[in-house]
């Protein structure tokens, strides 16, 4: 018997998980170039995207250059900033007294080659904070100093960046350079019947303006409705909100007071009694919003929480309210059907982990495509089995922030360190971590997303006590001399930086170097 060949590849609906879904199948499969191999992108024109993913992690860097986006398109007509960090405020404990807890969660990986400072670190801090015994990037984004220079080409820097970016305009251009770049067919129609094949697949989509489109593989971003993958395959969503609360959020727009403002150069999250509070600034407005537990704060109370913290410049702005669906699809490629974005799974924006797992999950699936449909099941049992395994890895990790936390102050934090709702997996770690610093050996998959450098600078960042063996430290003296020179290795660059605003408005006059 002839095999059936995957080559029509249909994305249903828009939006930044959509777009890269599709720009991801497009570039493998180079659809433009090889005419018997089609990606077509169907959304609709009236339903609006949810449009607050304003945060990403480094991996971005690399999407937008494999795609062939150029970062100086991208800083330009995205409202782009850059990011070096995510600085924690008040995770830790409640403000008292005027003062605060914080900590960076920074994106240049700790300088443990050769010589790791942090088990020096953990036997006496010393006063310093552990990003700063570890990296120059804390002090840099202190001063409000952007990553790179003009000397730098695209997509290089002196530390290692993410980027805030304006969502909405983040989707028109992955539309503009998918289409008229990568070879996309965007067609705009209503689904108005999704046709099943009798063998848990897609056959078809019926729309009002395109007709009926077959397809080989049907990618769902189609949001928290999942069209595809829950209205007609009906497969079951895991439901996590047991151990990830926050399942609210309410975000608004802040035009900044003077054009000149300074931005962050990394994202501001703020812990409130129920939840957090994020702060973006990108270059012409800020991106705020307060992300809860509906269990523990009303809607009332939460936006009256966003305008105290906002102040007088939140008179006269509206809100807009999100529900999250907090949890993951069981399977998310069911038959032909592969779930992606939010009608694959989400927990909550903290980390920037919606793009974050959207962009990899996008991916995967262009990596991990077989030409033939007959080895459709093996390739989605195992591309199940990956896609899983990362959504409860990123489960632990954000529930890390939350067991750590020292907090008394509400049922928020209290039931958050509840034993039952913490992951095994996670109270396993910290156990161990107790007795043992954490090794790249307690992360060998590299599928985790979040790796040792992440969690050295949350659970030290949040004050974990790991007893260090004294009798094996026996470079202290060489320990604290390394600290010394990321201090003055901070200075030179900080003579050689600019500030934020700055560096942009010279990116947009002069654009950058192409790689």
């Amino acid at each position: 018997m002839a095999q059936q060949g995957i080559r029509r590849l249909i994305v249903v609906g828009g939006g930044t998980a959509g777009w890269l879904a599709a720009s991801h199948l497009a570039r493998k499969f180079r659809v433009n170039q090889h005419p018997t191999i089609s990606v077509t992108l169907v959304e609709s024109p009236n339903i609006p995207t949810i449009g607050v993913g304003e945060g990403t992690v480094p991996t971005m860097r690399q999407t937008l250059h494999w795609l062939g986006i150029r970062e100086t398109d991208f800083i330009r007509q995205c409202d782009v900033t850059f990011k070096q960090s995510i600085k924690f405020i008040d995770w830790l404990r409640p403000p008292a007294g005027g003062q605060s807890h914080a900590y960076h969660h920074l994106f240049d990986y700790p300088a443990i080659q050769g010589l790791d400072p942090t088990p020096y670190w953990c036997q006496d801090p010393g006063g310093t904070p552990y990003a700063d015994a570890v990296s120059v990037q804390a002090h840099l984004c202190e001063q409000g100093l952007g990553p790179k220079t003009l000397m730098h080409p695209e997509f290089g820097g002196a530390t290692a960046y993410a980027y805030h970016l304006d969502a909405a305009k983040f989707s028109a251009l992955l539309t503009d350079h998918a289409v008229n770049q990568l070879g996309v067919h965007h067609v705009l129609a209503e689904v108005t019947e999704v046709v099943a094949d009798g063998n848990g697949g897609i056959a078809a989509i019926v729309t009002d303006r395109a007709g009926t489109l077959e397809g080989d593989l049907f990618v769902d971003c189609t949001g928290f409705s999942a069209l595809l993958a829950e209205q007609t395959l009906k497969v079951p969503f895991i439901d996590k909100s047991d151990v990830l609360f926050v399942d609210s959020a309410l975000a608004i727009q802040v035009p900044y007071e003077r054009a000149d403002a300074p931005i962050p150069c990394h994202t501001l999250s703020t812990a409130t009694h129920s939840g957090w509070i994020w702060d973006i600034g990108l270059t012409e407005r800020r991106g705020v919003g307060h992300v809860y537990s509906s269990r523990h704060c009303s809607d009332e109370e939460a936006e009256r929480v966003l305008r105290a913290y906002l102040g007088p410049v939140a008179e006269g702005l509206s809100c807009r309210k999100i529900a999250m669906k907090v949890g993951y699809r069981e399977r998310a490629w069911q038959g032909n059907c592969v779930a992606i974005g939010l009608s694959g799974g989400f927990v909550e924006p903290l980390e920037a982990t919606g793009l974050l797992v959207f962009d990899l999950t996008a991916r995967m699936l262009a990596e991990m495509l077989p030409g033939q449909r007959e080895a459709m099941p093996a390739v989605a049992e195992r591309f199940n089995q990956r896609v899983r395994h990362s959504w409860d890895r990123v489960i632990d990790f954000i529930k890390l922030h939350y067991v750590l936390s020292q907090r008394e102050d509400s049922a928020f934090w209290r039931d958050n360190r509840a034993p039952e709702s913490i992951p095994q997996s996670l109270k396993d770690n910290l156990a161990y971590w107790q007795q043992q610093q954490p090794s790249g050996y307690d992360f060998a998959s590299n599928l985790s997303i979040f790796n040792l450098e992440n969690y050295l600078y949350v659970l030290y960042g949040m004050e974990f006590d790991t007893e260090v063996c004294a009798e094996r430290l026996d470079q202290g003296e060489a320990a604290r001399q390394k600290m010394a020179q990321l201090a003055q290795q901070a200075e030179r660059l900080a003579s050689q930086l600019l500030p934020h605003r700055q560096l942009l408005e010279r990116i947009r006059q002069h654009g950058l170097q192409k790689v």
